[in-house]
């Protein structure tokens, strides 16, 4: 966090060219070292893209510097790597993506849906089927203008930002959206930027150190012999959607959203002080940061901070509780009444003390329609499907 805020201010920009790299390689390296021990709760596709871009800025240089082209070039490799293998893995995925029914689902059953998904999943139909259109578009024959010469590929990074935008502005994907953004900067021209940013580059910038660009030429050798397999997924039958094939995780192959489900199920935690429940016993409910819950709570918007337990609650509603054994975990440290995991959700309906049980129930959810809306205030429906844990109490200490 201090490096990258050292890095925020510019301060590694006063020294030397190696003082820069450094900085980013510490904060690649030690990132890394978060994503790998982070396991489950890091294993998102934005970790890895991070971590390849971060990468790559290591060889940038200081900003007054003129950056390599060969860096910027891969830039614009790894920013067609996300846009066409996510095109691709649609195509080869699931079929409403062919028949142009995917946006009829995806923006209420998407894992974080923000405070405009529910006006957007009542758009017309006929505007859902142009989404897709405009994503197949954007994701499978935009990306190969990148490589074209200008003012082509700024048109196609371009397309790319607005399309991000609005997946921005739809859902809540953590910094995905964003760094894409940042991404498709590699191929904007100077006439672009001089003329939206309010200070634009300068006309005349160093050339990079002997050095630097010694490392630059390495740099583009290795992720070219590390592009071949990343490159072979992108068009195998059986495409990998977000893997990493080199330890480093230096080149990847990314996509997102294969399959659109079509019902939205969420886990919904509850504990009681009742040590031995019954019919009549009041079991309160755990709310989240963001996740749906109460009905009565609108979507929040937390993008780009990433809420991890919330994520992972999605995937959870769609697999029997043994597939998760982290959330027998959360639960047992909602019955110790553990203040660090109890930060992670919203407020604690047992402030006092730990419940006596707290178990696990399945609920279908579905958005309002508007005419509930205006009845009920509620922006969800939801509807009892069982019990996904049975209650569960600490045991004897030492058991």
């Amino acid at each position: 966090m201090a490096l990258a805020a050292a890095a925020l201010a510019g301060l590694p920009e006063q020294g030397p060219a190696w003082v820069s790299a450094a900085v980013w390689l510490a904060l690649w390296a030690l990132y890394l070292s978060v994503v790998n021990v982070g396991q489950t709760f890091y294993g998102f596709g934005w970790e890895t893209l991070l971590l390849e871009a971060g990468f790559l800025a290591v060889f940038l240089g200081p900003a007054a510097t003129a950056p390599p082209t060969l860096v910027l070039w891969l830039y614009r490799w790894l920013l067609f790597r996300v846009e066409f293998g996510a095109g691709l893995i649609k195509l080869r995925g699931d079929r409403c993506w062919r028949d142009l029914s995917c946006l009829d689902y995806h923006h209420e059953t998407q894992p974080l849906p923000g405070p405009l998904s529910w006006f957007f999943h009542h758009l017309p139909r006929p505007l859902h089927r142009a989404e897709v259109l405009a994503n197949h578009a954007t994701q499978l024959v935009v990306p190969f203008g990148l490589f074209a010469p200008q003012p082509v590929a700024r048109v196609a990074a371009l397309v790319i930002v607005v399309t991000q935008a609005w997946l921005l502005v739809s859902g809540n994907f953590s910094w995905l959206n964003l760094i894409t953004i940042v991404l498709a900067c590699a191929a904007l021209d100077d006439v672009l930027l001089r003329a939206v940013l309010p200070v634009g580059p300068p006309a005349t910038l160093a050339d990079p150190a002997r050095w630097q660009q010694a490392a630059v030429v390495g740099l583009f050798a290795l992720v070219a012999a590390l592009s071949i397999r990343p490159a072979g997924n992108l068009v195998a039958r059986r495409q990998l959607m977000n893997a990493s094939f080199d330890p480093l995780r230096l080149v990847n192959t990314y996509g997102a959203f294969g399959a659109i489900t079509r019902v939205r199920r969420e886990v919904v935690l509850e504990g009681t002080d009742d040590p031995a429940p019954g019919p009549a016993t009041v079991w309160r409910e755990y709310q989240f940061k963001a996740k749906p819950g109460d009905p009565r709570r609108r979507p929040r918007q937390v993008a780009p901070y990433h809420l991890r337990l919330d994520w992972l609650l999605w995937f959870a509603a769609m697999s029997p509780a043994a597939a998760h054994p982290w959330l027998v975990t959360l639960v047992t440290r909602l019955l110790e009444h553990d203040k660090a995991a109890l930060a992670l959700l919203g407020p604690d309906p047992f402030p006092d003390r730990p419940p006596a049980l707290v178990r696990a129930r399945l609920y279908r959810y579905r958005f309002t329609t508007p005419a509930e809306r205006r009845q009920t205030g509620a922006w969800w429906s939801r509807d009892l499907v069982g019990e996904y844990l049975p209650p569960l109490r600490l045991g004897p200490r030492g058991s």
